[in-house]
């Protein structure tokens, strides 16, 4: 324990402009092979990582932190929460993750992004460093709106890229205004049949200008027509939210209609269409904690759910972990539980660090996610294995920062502490 103390506090004490660090003695899970180097010195300057050398020197001038021979993993990814954008679930001036308006599916999450919520600080010092957030059902259905990927930096400003993903959900009770899921469907491939229809006409009545014809309306005039047409030009995926193997298989033939990205989240009976999925190169973004139905939607659910989609072919990445409420509410504990029920269950060690690290940056497109040179120097000193939940973070640097790694809950503890 005191060396736990020490370790926080050393970190607390490194100054926020730091240009270089040290972390020495690590058992550094670089992300680049299935085994961790060991007794490694990890070099970091400039917000990159210089080196990651076993038995390495330390730079003359660099902050140092001594690992102690425990792991050190890059910082972790949560595929999908909605950190900063909810902080107590029962009071609406804390909640801003959906929209009323019918007239647009372009609902933008990072414009309500707030930093100083504790549940971001709670997250941080659990490890998470980046994490996808996405809104709920708004009422264009079945479009949620636009998805971010936030940084948990020290500060208010957590924006680290805007309108990453194309957010929709489709299952059972998800748009009561549709009613049936064939109707969800149909008004999804509609509104993608539309925008490519009208992105055509624009093209053809541009060439038609040029030889002084009238010219076609712009696209995007409509209501989330532009939105989606960065979905159809492969800018970004289309994330459907959805559980039921049929909706998934649904979302195959989408993807190969169309010719677009599609990312599965959810997916509790992903592993019945572990095939298609492959085949189509469809990620998904699962909780491997879900072993009962929450709903008819997930009557196949099972917690190896991540290792058979593996096996497949399937790049998974771990999000909504814990269920409606421990998505948020314990965004980081709940992705390190969901990581170590999914070894439990079949999935190789390395495995689950790349469904926490490397694999939800590469589905939501921004690439990183590991200990390697000229790397993004995002990562988290462990006093034990980062999937265990009784482990601490001792140590959190983002973007080649040392940041507080103390939550509301370290506060308070210390602050009652010695009352009798």
């Amino acid at each position: 324990m005191k060396v736990l103390v020490s370790l926080i506090a050393l970190a607390a004490a490194i100054p926020a402009a730091a240009q270089t660090l040290a972390v020495t003695h690590a058992e550094a899970w670089t992300m680049d092979g299935a085994e961790p180097v060991r007794d490694a010195t990890i070099v970091i300057a400039d917000g990159k990582v210089v080196s990651v050398t076993a038995g390495g020197a330390v730079p003359e001038g660099a902050t140092v932190i001594d690992a102690r021979g425990k792991p050190v993993t890059p910082g972790l990814v949560n595929g999908a929460t909605q950190i900063g954008l909810v902080e107590v679930s029962g009071s609406g001036d804390t909640r801003d993750q959906a929209s009323t308006d019918e007239r647009n599916a372009g609902f933008d999450v990072s414009r309500a992004l707030n930093g100083n919520s504790t549940l971001v600080s709670l997250a941080r010092a659990d490890g998470v460093t980046r994490a996808l957030i996405y809104p709920s059902p708004s009422r264009f259905a079945p479009f949620n709106g636009e998805a971010s990927i936030a940084r948990l930096r020290d500060g208010v400003d957590i924006l680290d890229a805007r309108d990453v993903a194309v957010y929709a959900v489709i299952g059972g009770g998800a748009w009561d205004k549709l009613g049936s899921r064939a109707s969800q469907w149909s008004v999804l491939r509609k509104a993608l049949s539309d925008a490519k229809r009208a992105a055509a006409a624009h093209e053809d009545g541009e060439k038609r200008g040029r030889k002084g014809e009238h010219r076609g309306p712009p696209p995007g005039r409509r209501g989330g027509e532009e939105l989606i047409r960065t979905v159809l030009r492969g800018e970004v995926p289309l994330a459907i939210q959805t559980h039921r193997e049929s909706d998934i298989r649904q979302a195959a033939a989408l993807a190969r209609e169309f010719g677009i990205r599609v990312v599965i989240v959810g997916g509790a009976e992903a592993w019945r269409a572990a095939d298609v999925l492959a085949a189509a190169k469809i990620a998904v973004v699962l909780d491997p904690q879900v072993n009962l139905p929450a709903t008819f939607d997930q009557l196949g659910a099972r917690q190896d759910n991540a290792a058979l989609l593996t096996r497949a072919g399937v790049t998974v990445a771990i999000g909504q972990a814990g269920g409606a409420i421990h998505s948020n509410y314990n965004a980081g504990m709940g992705l390190r539980e969901g990581a170590g029920i999914a070894v439990a269950n079949g999935l190789s060690y390395v495995q689950a660090l790349r469904a926490v690290t490397i694999n939800p940056l590469s589905i939501w497109g921004r690439g990183g996610g590991t200990l390697t040179p000229g790397g993004e120097a995002d990562l988290v000193v462990w006093d034990g294995d980062p999937l265990e939940p009784s482990t601490n973070a001792t140590a959190v640097i983002i973007e080649g920062r040392a940041v507080s790694a103390r939550s509301r809950q370290d506060l308070l503890a210390e602050r009652y502490r010695d009352i009798r």
